[in-house]
């Protein structure tokens, strides 16, 4: 994550790994999940915490829980059911239930088909928010299978020269496992930036970058200003000129294969409704796992070992930097914002719970 997404030192205050699963699993209880569905939901979410994915972590996500299981948006216990099913696929309603809990079990049906057949896909509708992609793509590396997950849903990104939102920052992720290497992973927004970065920018105080977000007449703003109150996101590339019909074709097809092939839908539907897509791919039908395994670790350190250009000290390779700063954080903790310090302390006495402890500032 570009440094201008981090908090600050001086706004730093670092929680322990252990202690924020204990509070978060508090209040996802409090909100009315059962044991299991709230230790699968933390999980899901603070492990976004440990990669340093801060967007999708307690920072910008759990108060919006919070105030959507209030609101009854969410089916505290939905019945979902498998609704189509064949050998190496299924399809999901999910009744309404927290994506956070769903797309795992989902990710699950789909490693144990691969694990029969080769291969296992999974469509997901009429679901909520799943929280960070690369979750659940990872939950096939242990299996030895490369994971693949997509959620759609919402209107906050304009297509390609329109004037009005027609899809969100449907976002794509990949795992893929290696040898002695970090294991490849990618997880990429269909826009410019995650919808999340700007809610870090405005608590940072930090100005946007050029091309990451669009007027409200769908005029990208290509200058470095304030973040704007009433804007939408640009697709990835920012222009036509600069490759935003890519970052367009993306979302769109993060629809089709999450909304559309689910039996879902697409348009104003959203406001936090989503839909999903989730497969595994049983590497050993395909190839020799120890030899693409060894070919992967070579790979890697073949781009990791990229000359640098002037001016760069390393080229990474995705599920690097994720890599090294989880080993940083479960030594030093998890770095939150002071602002998100001061709403745990109020949800946690609003909710009778124990106060967050705080490892250091």
């Amino acid at each position: 994550m570009l440094e201008k997404f981090h908090v600050p030192i001086q706004d730093t205050i670092r929680v322990e790994i252990s202690e924020l699963r204990k509070t978060v699993k508090s209040i996802f209880i409090k909100l009315g999940l059962n044991e299991e569905d709230s230790v699968q939901a933390t999980d899901t979410l603070v492990n976004a915490d440990e990669r340093g994915v801060d967007t999708h972590g307690v920072s910008n996500m759990l108060r919006i829980y919070v105030e959507q299981f209030s609101s009854g948006f969410y089916n505290v216990n939905p019945e979902w059911k498998i609704v189509r099913e064949s050998p190496t696929t299924a399809n999901i309603d999910c009744d309404g239930g927290l994506g956070l809990v769903l797309v795992p079990r989902a990710m699950d049906i789909a490693i144990e088909k691969a694990k029969e057949t080769g291969i296992g896909a999974v469509t997901m509708s009429n679901g909520r928010h799943a929280g960070m992609m690369a979750y659940h793509a990872m939950k096939a590396i242990p299996n030895d299978m490369i994971g693949y997950a997509v959620t759609a849903g919402g209107q906050n990104m304009v297509p390609t020269f329109g004037a009005e939102p027609r899809l969100a920052a449907n976002p794509h992720a990949w795992a893929i496992p290696a040898g002695n290497e970090p294991d490849f992973v990618l997880d990429i927004s269909s826009s410019s930036v995650a919808a999340n970065k700007i809610g870090l920018l405005r608590r940072l105080n930090e100005k946007i970058l050029p091309g990451l977000m669009a007027t409200e007449d769908g005029s990208p703003i290509m200058k470095e200003q304030e973040v704007p109150e009433n804007t939408w996101l640009l697709p990835t590339g920012g222009t036509r000129e600069l490759g935003s019909h890519k970052g367009y074709g993306l979302s769109a097809v993060a629809q089709i294969f999450g909304g559309i092939l689910s039996s879902g839908s697409f348009g104003k539907y959203g406001q936090g409704k989503m839909s999903h897509f989730v497969s595994a791919y049983d590497i050993s039908a395909f190839t020799d796992l120890d030899r693409f395994k060894k070919s992967m670790d070579e790979f890697l350190k073949y781009l990791r070992d990229t000359p640098t250009a002037p001016g760069q000290e390393r080229v990474y390779y995705a599920g690097l930097p994720e890599h090294e700063e989880e080993i940083i954080r479960k030594e030093k903790g998890v770095p939150l914002h002071k602002e998100v310090i001061d709403w745990f302390d109020s949800i946690t006495s609003e909710f009778n719970i124990d106060d967050l402890v705080i490892k250091s500032k």
